[in-house]
């Protein structure tokens, strides 16, 4: 190898590194049949909130922060003191540089706007006054929206040899750029490498960028919106499942084509200024002051929900539950949603009790509706299946057949209105038969969809053994091993609204964007199993005989509950059964009588109709207000209002043997919980970049997305109605506190096996506190300095709330 052959190779694989970074430096966005909620700053774990925020100020022109108004209010109402502002600041990097009068006054001085470096693109743009960045944007949407799309357009473009080859042979016959002025465009194409890789190369020797470029090709990937989201997602996926994926990298490609065309068309006008920015895109990322001192009222405003958060765990519970054996223990997702719901059904009884546990109840369920060969993943993203599932009904043979032929003829007429050509013949032909649905709908009298009747089962693969030990390993986690009471509901949660592209991001985000019906009751058949109780016992578990599982679904959005208990073998006494009907009618009241209150235009008794209704746009608010997860034992936060802004799953670390079930919750609820709360932390802040934008002005692409108007970027992410109410923030973006009642050695512990978790509390995405045993906020993990006693400033606080109520 020659000493030229070296130096190409190293070249190669430096620029190879350096678009795989850019790639991962996306986060993925998953379709709208299942939506969840993603951490839009996944590839920036390893730096802190201030570096993201220069990052992105430099390739996306945004402020990771709230107006500084937003602060200075919360100062003048006393939500933040001068305690909060003086703790933010010791631990920041403005330490010593300031003081606490000058951070006050910085915080009634808006900053100047900060702006995207512009690409080769802007660059043209201005130098010519024909808008290519925008062109760039619509035909790239144009040829992803194709090459995606799961069944809406007309014709689907080829996906034979991947993304890159099918836009190549898109773009040399697509004469769109050259009627706008980029002529020889599609010789150009032709002309190209024909791999992505090759491309990459050659593009970053005709644009002088070296094996160098820094924080480019993010910024590229970042203009492409959410095609590059949904494009991460593809390999983020494949990548669990054990296969790889370059779609992403060749989406990268094919925008720096567009570059590399621009730039020889208009090298003499714009060369100066792109030399500038490849020098500013090469240099270390750092924040200015005005970044740090957004930091500072960052962490300022989460001090001072910390002090609210130790007050309230401080103070009397307003439920005493009885010391005889409950009635009821009702099992619920860990979801913010539940902790109103939960809090109710508790106060309506003393025989009842609720558990927080992750909504898809340890069953890692790959599932199959009635009839249906379409494989529901219905669990965390971050896991693989482990049980296979399908839902069957209880009839002989001949009726068998007819309900299964009954669901699939539904599910193809339902696929035939929405096709690409049918739907054209099928409007005019019976578009008068459906008026009456339309008017009925369009009023608000539509029943909205029911769960699915046939019950739900395990494939017959897993034997009884397998059984047990899934049985034995959800029960340890719920930390259910004794005490049971006469009835376990099992409640999983879904939300029930009409004309909603992101009804999925309302359902289980622990259930893969799917409704937890199918999950609570698959748990509850198997703790009904008799043959698994029989094993459960020699494993040390007795489950009372007469204790029976019902599994549930909690609509968040009407907030009514439904009990399978046609899946029972035995019916339950129609005294029991009304008494549970009852709690939980009451339950449901005082929950829309809560939720209404932050819901615009809402009242207990209109919560129905804004499920039903087509024109509305919050028909709930999901889990915008989110800030909290709280592992410990339910007696630490039962009776005490923690507003539907906390995380609740149950803990008892002494019944937890080696600390594995603390490591699961660690390792996997936790962190389902930031991804869920820096989403809604970055539509908040950064709504251009990781926004859905405004709902009015959706339209669904593909089956999988939503653009904003005729075209251009998909958009991901929240759409600004959940986050927003038209006149102020529903959710205050705030980094999630995580409270763990266990001891701080074996938190600790698990943090150094777990390289990517504690990056999320060293680099300050989440907070981390230990609870002492009598539940009070004790400890403050920080990067560097281990666990900080905090007990006398918490103390000293909770005395002062009490006095001044």
């Amino acid at each position: 190898m020659t000493e030229l052959t070296k130096i190409d190779t190293l070249h190669g694989e430096a620029l190879a590194q350096a678009a795989d970074q850019a790639v991962r430096a996306i986060p993925p966005a998953w379709p709208l049949t299942a939506t969840v909620a993603v951490n839009p700053f996944l590839g920036q774990v390893s730096e802190t909130l201030e570096q993201t925020a220069a990052r992105l100020a430099r390739i996306g022109g945004v402020r990771l922060a709230l107006p500084r108004k937003h602060y200075a209010d919360k100062f003048a109402k006393g939500e933040i003191i001068d305690e909060d502002l003086d703790a933010a600041l010791q631990s920041s990097a403005l330490s010593g540089s300031i003081d606490l009068p000058a951070l006050k006054a910085a915080a009634t001085k808006e900053p100047q706007p900060v702006a995207a470096l512009p690409t080769v693109a802007d660059l043209a743009a201005r130098a010519t006054g024909k808008d290519w960045t925008y062109l760039v944007a619509e035909r790239i949407g144009t040829f992803a929206a194709g090459f995606f799309d799961q069944g809406q357009a007309l014709w689907a473009a080829s996906r034979r040899n991947g993304l890159y080859a099918a836009w190549r042979a898109f773009a040399t016959h697509d004469l769109t750029p050259e009627i706008h002025g980029l002529k020889g465009f599609s010789i150009h194409v032709d002309e190209t490498p024909e791999t992505p890789e090759g491309v990459i190369e050659r593009v970053a020797v005709s644009l002088g960028l070296g094996a160098e470029p820094g924080t480019y090709f993010h910024q590229l990937l970042l203009t492409l919106g959410g095609w590059a989201q949904f494009a991460r997602h593809l390999q983020f996926k494949a990548e669990i499942e054990g296969r790889s994926d370059s779609t992403a990298l060749e989406l990268l490609a094919i925008r720096l084509v567009f570059e590399e065309a621009l730039y020889a068309r208009h090298k003499m006008a714009i060369e100066r200024e792109w030399l500038e920015v490849r020098r500013i895109h090469a240099q270390p990322i750092s924040a200015d002051h005005d970044t740090l001192i957004d930091g500072v009222l960052q962490v300022a405003a989460e001090r001072a929900s910390q002090r609210k958060l130790a007050a309230t765990l401080a103070a009397p519970s307003s439920v005493k539950l009885a010391e005889l054996r409950p009635m009821l223990q009702a099992a619920f997702c860990i979801d913010v949603r539940s902790e109103v719901f939960r809090r109710a059904l508790e106060s309506v009884d003393p025989g009842v009790r609720t558990l927080g546990f992750a909504g898809f109840f340890g069953l890692g369920a790959s599932h199959k509706g009635f009839a249906s060969d379409v494989a529901e993943h219905r669990l965390p993203v971050l896991l693989k299946p482990s049980v296979y599932s399908c839902s069957a009904v209880d009839h002989d043979g001949e009726a068998d057949q007819q309900a299964r032929f009954s669901a699939r003829a539904i599910r193809a007429w339902g696929r035939f209105k929405l096709a690409a050509v049918s739907s054209f013949a099928f409007v005019e032909a019976m578009g008068p038969v459906y008026a009456g649905k339309l008017m009925r709908d369009g009023l608000g009298f539509s029943k909205g969809k029911k769960a699915d009747a046939a019950k739900p089962r395990f494939a017959p693969s897993l034997d009884l053994e397998t059984r047990t030990v899934v049985a034995e390993t959800v029960l340890k986690a719920k930390s259910l091993t004794d005490g049971f009471a006469r009835f376990v509901l099992i409640a999983g949660h879904g939300a029930n609204v009409v004309n909603n592209p992101y009804a999925s991001a309302l359902h289980c985000g622990a259930c893969g964007g799917y409704a937890g019906d199918v999950n609570a009751r698959l748990l509850a058949s198997l703790l009904n199993d008799r043959e698994v109780r029989e094993k459960l016992v020699a494993r040390g578990f007795t489950i009372p005989a007469d204790t029976v599982f019902i599994g549930g679904l909690h609509d968040t959005t009407t907030d009514t509950v439904t009990l399978f208990e046609d899946d029972l073998e035995n019916d339950i006494a129609p005294e029991d059964k009304a008494r549970i009907c009852q709690w939980l009618v009451q339950a449901g009241s005082l929950t829309r009588a809560e939720r209404a209150r932050r819901l615009p235009r809402a009242t207990a008794s209109s919560v129905f109709d804004r499920s039903r209704d087509w024109s509305e746009v919050r028909p709930e608010l999901g889990l915008a207000g989110c800030r909290a997860f709280i592992a410990a034992p339910r007696a630490r936060t039962a009776g005490r209002s923690l507003d539907g802004q906390a995380f609740l799953h149950d803990y008892v670390w002494k019944k937890d043997e080696g600390f594995k079930i603390l490591e699961l919750i660690l390792t996997a609820p936790v962190v389902v919980a930031s991804w869920i709360s820096l989403q809604y932390f970055g539509s908040s802040v950064a709504p251009s970049l990781f926004g859905a934008g405004n709902k009015l002005l959706h339209n669904v692409v593909g089956g999988f997305g939503v653009v904003e108007g005729n075209g251009g970027n998909l958009r991901a992410g929240l759409p600004w109605q959940s986050v927003h109410d038209g006149e102020g923030f529903v959710h205050e973006p705030l980094r999630l506190t995580v409270a763990v009642e266990a001891p701080k050695e074996a938190i600790t512990d698990i943090l150094k096996r777990h390289d990517q978790v504690r990056a999320l509390f060293d680099n300050g995405w989440l907070n981390l506190f230990a609870l002492d045993e009598q539940g009070q906020l004790a400890w403050r993990y920080a990067a560097g300095q281990g666990w900080t006693d905090i007990r006398r400033s918490t103390v000293t606080h909770a005395l002062r709330v009490a006095e001044s109520a």
